[in-house]
């Protein structure tokens, strides 16, 4: 029997990177494991319209390399609902604050989607995605615009924490960013993920426990009806759940509409 330690998705260190992630960042992981997802991305050079019409089933503006993990790709949602735009300030105060891209902390990336220019700010930590109007120089005063919404409330306030971790990050300077204990949760997204992709590579259950939770763990916990086992089963159904459309729930997309032409429709 091969070796499944030589796998590379065995190692959990190599998932840590998850444990800090937000909802769009776990919604892209999930999306860049699906096998249809990696075909479309494969063949989008053969038509470019079929492209563009596959990225909008999949919920983004542009098909992403899935080759990059969340740390690196820069997927652009579609709808993106909390999409932030920065305009021009029509009637500044004299002591307004002036945009300068190139004093954001963090790393910058600017990406035009077909529709805006967004502009990406990534700091240990915190992501925040801003669109970019057309008239906006840098030096200029800038405001800050949202759509409506029927429950604004908690969409400003989560987009006024990031605000404050970015500010943070601009007075922290290179100072290494101090991070909490994961919780639960993101624990749970690290196994999920590690667990999916073991069973993407075809892993039993078994192996995915050893993978997971160590070699003597299963070994001395691994039953027929045992809880560890029932806990794997849970975590590789749940991985296949995100992965086959449960992402757009973290990314904040509406249910996908299901069809003859929907990524996992149902073919006669």
């Amino acid at each position: 029997m091969a070796d499944s330690s030589t796998h590379p998705w065995y190692p959990s260190a190599a998932y840590l990177y998850v444990l800090h992630l937000d909802g769009h960042a776990l919604a892209w992981e999930y999306l860049r494991r699906h096998p249809d997802y990696r075909r479309d991305w494969q063949y989008r050079h053969r038509r470019r319209q079929a492209a563009h019409q596959a990225a909008q089933r999949w919920g983004l503006r542009l098909l992403e390399d899935p080759a990059l993990d969340a740390r690196e790709a820069h997927p652009v949602w579609f709808p993106d609902h909390d999409g932030v735009q920065l305009y021009p300030d029509a009637d500044p105060l004299p002591d307004a604050e002036l945009f300068r891209l190139w004093r954001l902390p963090g790393q910058k990336h600017l990406i035009h989607d077909g529709k805006s220019l967004v502009l990406w700010l990534r700091w240990p930590g915190g992501c925040l995605r801003l669109a970019v109007a057309p008239g906006l120089a840098d030096g200029m005063a800038y405001v800050y615009a949202m759509r409506a919404s029927a429950a604004p409330g908690a969409r400003a306030q989560g987009f006024m924490l990031e605000l404050n971790r970015l500010a943070l990050a601009n007075d922290a300077g290179s100072i290494a960013a101090v991070r909490p204990r994961p919780t639960l949760s993101a624990l749970q997204e690290l196994h999920t993920m590690q667990a999916l992709d073991a069973t993407l590579a075809g892993a039993s259950l078994y192996e995915v426990a050893q993978g997971l939770f160590g070699e003597e763990v299963a070994a001395g916990d691994w039953h027929a009806d045992g809880a560890l086992r029932a806990r794997v089963r849970r975590l590789v159904r749940r991985g296949a759940a995100l992965m086959r459309g449960g992402y757009r729930r973290l990314a904040q997309l509406p249910p996908l509409v299901q069809g003859r032409s929907a990524p996992d429709a149902k073919r006669p």
